[in-house]
C-alpha cells in the first residue's frame, strides 16, 4: 500500500502541475524582452531594410523659427546587397530650381565608414563627402547624411531604461552612447521603439552638455506592401527653432531596380524614370 502511494505521488503532483500550466495567466513566467542591443538591431532592420529595394517620391518642408518656408521635393531609391549588410543609396532632387538636378550617391558598408557623393550642377562638380561629415546637414535639413542611411547599432552602447506608451503605442525606451564621442555631434540618444512594428516612434539626441539638441518624431506610420513605413518624420532642431518634416509618398518596395542606378556615373546622368 505504501509502495503504491509511494508511485502515484509524484504522478498526482505531476497532474497538478499541467493543470496549473492550463491556467490562463499562470502557463509560464512572461517571456524575459530582447536585450537593448537587439532591440536597436530590429529598429534599425525595421527603419533602413524593408524589402529588397525601394523607391519614393520626398517632400521637405524646411522651417524657421520665425516661420519662413523653404521646400525640397526629390525621389530616393535604395538597393540592399544584403539584408542588414551593404546598401546603395541614389537620391535626386526634383525642386526647387537652385537644387534640381542636383544628386547623392550612398554605398554603406556595415563596419567601416560609408562612401558618399554629392553631385552640384551649378558647378559640375562632384564632390565626395569625408566620413567625418557624415553628422553635417543634408540639403540644409535638420537630417544629417548620416541620418538618410542611418547609424550602425555596433558603433553605440545601447541600455534598456524603461518600457512606457508613446501616444497609443508600447514602446522600449533605449539609450544609446557614442563608443567614439569625438566622431559625432551628441553625447547621448534616447530611442522609443515600438513594441509591435520595431519602428522607432520617438528619438532624442543630446548634446555634450547633456542638453537636448534635436528631436526625431515618426508622425505617420503605414503598411506599404506589408511593410510598415515611417511615412512622415519630423526632425527639429530645439535649440535653433529649425525643422523639417519629409513626407514619403508613391512608396514601393522589391521593384527590382538596376544596379547600374547605383553608379557615380548616374549622379552626372541619372535615369529617365528619376528626372519625371
Amino acid at each position: 500500500m505504501v509502495a503504491v502511494m509511494t508511485k502515484a505521488l509524484p504522478r498526482a503532483m505531476a497532474a497538478g502541475l499541467l493543470a496549473l500550466l492550463a491556467v490562463p495567466g499562470l502557463a509560464r513566467p512572461a517571456a524575459a524582452p530582447p536585450s537593448a542591443d537587439e532591440m536597436i538591431a530590429r529598429a534599425h532592420l525595421a527603419m533602413f531594410y524593408p524589402g529588397e529595394d525601394m523607391r519614393a517620391r520626398v517632400t521637405m518642408r524646411l522651417v524657421s523659427r520665425a516661420g519662413g518656408e523653404r521646400r525640397r521635393e526629390l525621389t530616393m531609391t535604395r538597393r540592399d546587397l544584403q539584408d542588414g549588410g551593404e546598401q546603395r543609396y541614389f537620391i535626386y532632387f526634383h525642386r526647387p530650381p537652385d537644387v534640381r538636378d542636383m544628386t547623392f550617391l550612398v554605398w554603406k558598408y556595415p563596419g567601416r565608414d560609408d562612401d558618399r557623393w554629392l553631385y552640384v550642377p551649378a558647378i559640375k562638380l562632384v564632390r565626395r563627402i569625408a566620413a567625418s561629415d557624415r553628422r553635417s546637414s543634408f540639403a540644409g535639413s535638420d537630417f544629417s547624411y548620416e541620418d538618410i542611411s542611418g547609424r550602425e547599432p555596433e558603433e553605440d552602447t545601447h541600455t534598456l531604461v524603461r518600457e512606457e506608451k508613446t501616444g497609443a503605442r508600447d514602446a522600449y525606451v533605449v539609450e544609446s552612447v557614442p563608443k567614439d564621442p569625438g566622431s559625432v555631434d551628441f553625447g547621448r540618444k534616447l530611442s522609443w521603439i515600438d513594441k509591435a512594428t520595431w519602428l522607432p516612434l520617438k528619438e532624442e539626441y543630446y548634446d555634450r552638455r547633456g542638453e537636448l539638441a534635436r528631436v526625431f518624431t515618426a508622425e505617420e506610420v503605414k503598411a506599404v506592401q506589408g511593410f510598415w513605413t515611417v511615412t512622415k518624420r519630423l526632425m527639429k532642431n530645439v535649440q535653433t527653432g529649425h525643422s523639417t518634416e519629409a513626407v514619403l509618398s508613391d512608396v514601393r518596395y522589391n521593384l527590382k531596380l538596376a544596379p547600374d542606378l547605383f553608379s557615380e556615373r548616374a549622379l552626372r546622368a541619372p535615369p529617365a524614370e528619376l528626372t519625371r
